[in-house]
């Protein structure tokens, strides 16, 4: 099967809706740069990280019949904005989605049978993955999506344009240690770190493992007390609220400095519950001891961010990186329950969350993600 055939047009008016809303305005100010450092065209872009436009995928490519597997993929839209209907003459795209020798055209995007200054391109791209692209306009060299925020360096110090689907589950934008010292600050945030909580993690996972389908839980791995928050926050720092990531390179830096200051002969990732709890109770009141606020100037501030994340990350749709194998759901299902309506049963779940959602996880037939 030819990697063409996974490339396909989208209806003009789709594309349009989303270019007309964010690519249609000329501004002159940098009003989304949020301290990007050198001065791009995408500083004037309002949620200039929505390009390329990921989606749910519905068909459309030739390479893929089966209605069933439409799960498996997400629908990516390349957008390219010319400088009018006339220029320029063509434009391609490659990248590590198909080939990085053979480009695949863009076609204009029209209006009323009219040629606008957009140019389009949808392809069908596996879930979970992260790819690299780059645009080719009228035959020239290689170019950065000059929309597209999302960078990545290469081994030879190139940098790209990249993008990644629903349910990548790897580190783009945090490092190593800052994920171990999340994972620590949001041990105290989450209703899992309760004896009831683990109990039911422990449950929920162990019958996850059990499962003969489980390709049904390709996303679905063991994270202790953990439903995937970390990767959610990871993930929209990287794309949704990158603006964002500053704060929290800032902060963490900071706090691993203050707890390394209280306990000198322990690793932050290993220091005791009382540690953290006492920090959150400073950053709560906004006066934290050894705090540079000449650096950031309210703690508190980066804790009610922490907090909307994280909880938004356990609870959220399991296609943003969080709430893995819905297990954030499968805990409020368990715990929000009709009385018992007789000795050894249980209740009826107040939570059927399962009736809203699409296969796998769900049982909804009507609604695709």
């Amino acid at each position: 099967m030819a990697m063409a055939d996974f490339h396909f047009h989208n209806d003009d008016r789709y594309v349009l809706n989303y270019c007309a809303k964010y690519l249609g305005r000329f501004n002159t100010d940098r009003r989304h740069s949020y301290g990007s450092g050198a001065e791009a065209p995408r500083d004037r872009i309002a949620e200039a990280w929505r390009f390329p436009i990921i989606d749910t995928y519905g068909g459309g490519a030739s390479g893929i019949t089966a209605a069933a597997s439409y799960q498996d993929y997400n629908q990516v839209t390349f957008v390219y904005a010319g400088a009018d209907t006339q220029s320029p003459g063509s434009v391609a795209v490659i990248g590590t989605f198909a080939t990085l020798y053979d480009p695949i055209p863009l076609q204009r995007v029209q209006f009323e049978g009219e040629d606008t200054r957009y140019w389009s391109l949808a392809y069908a791209v596996p879930k979970g993955q992260v790819h690299n692209y780059r645009f080719v306009v009228d035959g020239s060299y290689p170019i950065n999506d000059p929309v597209n925020p999302q960078e990545t360096a290469t081994e030879n110090g190139a940098v790209w344009s990249s993008f990644f689907t629903d349910g990548f589950s790897s580190p783009l934008v945090l490092e190593k240690w800052e994920i171990a010292l999340l994972y620590r600050l949001t041990a105290g945030i989450l209703p899992f770190q309760t004896a009831d909580g683990t109990n039911f993690l422990d449950r929920f996972y162990n019958y996850l493992d059990r499962q003969k389908q489980a390709d049904l839980y390709n996303n679905v791995y063991r994270m202790d007390n953990s439903v995937g928050e970390i990767n959610y926050i990871d993930n929209i720092l990287a794309r949704e609220e990158r603006h964002h990531l500053a704060d929290y390179k800032t902060c963490l830096r900071q706090i691993d400095r203050i707890l390394r200051t209280r306990n000198p002969y322990t690793e932050p990732s290993r220091m005791s519950r009382e540690l953290y709890f006492a920090l959150y109770d400073e950053m709560a009141t906004d006066r934290v001891d050894g705090w540079d606020y000449a650096l950031y100037g309210s703690p508190q501030y980066f804790l009610y961010l922490l907090r909307r994340h994280v909880v938004t990350g356990a609870f959220c749709h399991p296609k943003y990186g969080g709430n893995a194998g819905a297990a954030g759901w499968a805990y409020l299902s368990d715990q929000y329950r009709l009385p018992s309506p007789a000795p050894g049963k249980h209740g009826a779940t107040l939570f059927d969350w399962r009736r809203a959602m699409e296969s796998p996880l769900g049982v909804n037939s009507d609604y695709l993600g």
